[in-house]
């Protein structure tokens, strides 16, 4: 257990299933109380997302920091570590070109002349 999500985690299921008190769940999981009771206040960005993924939809070829200028020309203007997380969040890459075709076989290949 790295995170501090999943050590809130661990300290509810300490409390859920074996009746501690809070206090002593979080001295036996080696977290302070504090870090417990904290509530999150990140804002919800899923215009942003949805903005995001139709842009890279239509321009298969632009990176993040492409569809992040785009983005400000609307208006949404996302700093570029939060633009590059929920990029890479969404599992959206820049597409590969296909590379050029070769002719198979020759004069080395196949022969068993040796």
């Amino acid at each position: 257990m790295v995170t501090p999500g999943a050590k809130r985690e661990a300290v509810a299921h300490a409390r859920a299933c074996h009746g501690l008190s809070e206090r002593r769940a979080c001295s036996l999981v080696g977290v302070s109380r504090r870090v417990v009771r904290y509530q999150p206040t990140r804002v919800d960005d899923a215009p942003l997302r949805a903005r995001l993924r139709e842009l890279a939809a239509e321009r298969r070829r632009f990176g993040y920091r492409r569809l992040g200028y785009q983005l400000a020309r609307e208006g949404m203007t996302p700093n570029h570590k939060k633009l590059r997380r929920i990029y890479r969040e969404e599992n959206l890459r820049v597409r590969r070109r296909g590379g050029r075709k070769r002719a198979l076989g020759g004069a080395c290949q196949g022969s068993g002349d040796a």
